[in-house]
C-alpha cells in the first residue's frame, strides 16, 4: 500500500483560507494551530502557511491587547484577487506598449543602416582609420621621454645631481688639505689610498656641457 501523500503548499494555503471562510470568524494563532490538522495541515507548518497568506494580503492581522488575531472574508479576498487582476492587467498593458515602442525604435534604427556598397565601403574605411589611431597612438606612446614636461624634469634631476656631486668633491679636497696639514709624516702612504679610491691628479669638479637646444624639422 503506497504512502499517502502530503499536501503541497499551495494546498495548504487552501485548506486555511476554508477555515476562515467558513466560519467568518477572528482566530489566535494557537487557535489555528489546533484547527490546522482537522483540514490535514499539522500544527508545525500552520504558523508559515497563514504568514504566506498574510504576506499575500489574503488573511488580514491585527494586534489587540497583547494578543494577534487572524481573519479572512470571502468578499476581502474576492477584492484582493480582483485589486491584483486589475494590477496585472495594467502591467500587461505597459509591456505591450513598450514592446511596440521598442519595435518602431527597432525598425527606425535600421534605417540608413541596410546593405549597401556604401556602407560596406564606410565600415571599411572606418576600419582603416581606427587601425591608424591605434598606430598613431602607439608610436606616440614611444615618444614619451620626449615630452617636453619630462624632459624639463630631467634637467632638474641632472641639476640636483651636479650640484650634490660638486658638494661632495669640495668636501673630499677639504678632507685631503686636513690630512695633508695634520699627517704632513703620511704623505705617500695618504697619496696611494687617494688613488685606490679613484681620487687621481685629473679629480677636480664636474662642469655641465652647454645644451644645445635641437633643432625642428619641418616635416
Amino acid at each position: 500500500m503506497s504512502k499517502k501523500r502530503g499536501l503541497s503548499l499551495e494546498e495548504k494555503r487552501e485548506k486555511m483560507l476554508q477555515i476562515f471562510y467558513d466560519s467568518q470568524d477572528f482566530y489566535l494563532l494557537k487557535e489555528l494551530e489546533k484547527l490546522g490538522p482537522r483540514k490535514g495541515v499539522i500544527s508545525q507548518s500552520v504558523k508559515d502557511v497563514v504568514q504566506s497568506l498574510v504576506d499575500d494580503d489574503l488573511v488580514s492581522k491585527d494586534k489587540i491587547g497583547t494578543s494577534v488575531y487572524f481573519w479572512s472574508l470571502p468578499s476581502c479576498a474576492g477584492n484582493q484577487l480582483r485589486n491584483v487582476s486589475k494590477k496585472l492587467e495594467s502591467e500587461l498593458e505597459s509591456s505591450k506598449k513598450r514592446h511596440v515602442e521598442l519595435v518602431e525604435q527597432c525598425e527606425s534604427l535600421k534605417k540608413g543602416r541596410e546593405d549597401s556598397d556604401a556602407r560596406e565601403e564606410a565600415l571599411s574605411e572606418l576600419k582603416a582609420i581606427e587601425h591608424k589611431y591605434n598606430e598613431l597612438k602607439e608610436e606616440m606612446g614611444q615618444y614619451a621621454d620626449n615630452d617636453p614636461a619630462t624632459i624639463e624634469a630631467m634637467k632638474e634631476a641632472i641639476k640636483v645631481a651636479h650640484e650634490a656631486s660638486n658638494r661632495w668633491t669640495d668636501n673630499i679636497f677639504t678632507l685631503r688639505q686636513w690630512c695633508s696639514n695634520n699627517f704632513p709624516q703620511a704623505k705617500e702612504q695618504l697619496e696611494h689610498l687617494y688613488n685606490e679610491v679613484g681620487i687621481t691628479d685629473d679629480f677636480d669638479y664636474i662642469e655641465l656641457p652647454a645644451v644645445t637646444p635641437v633643432k625642428q624639422v619641418d616635416e
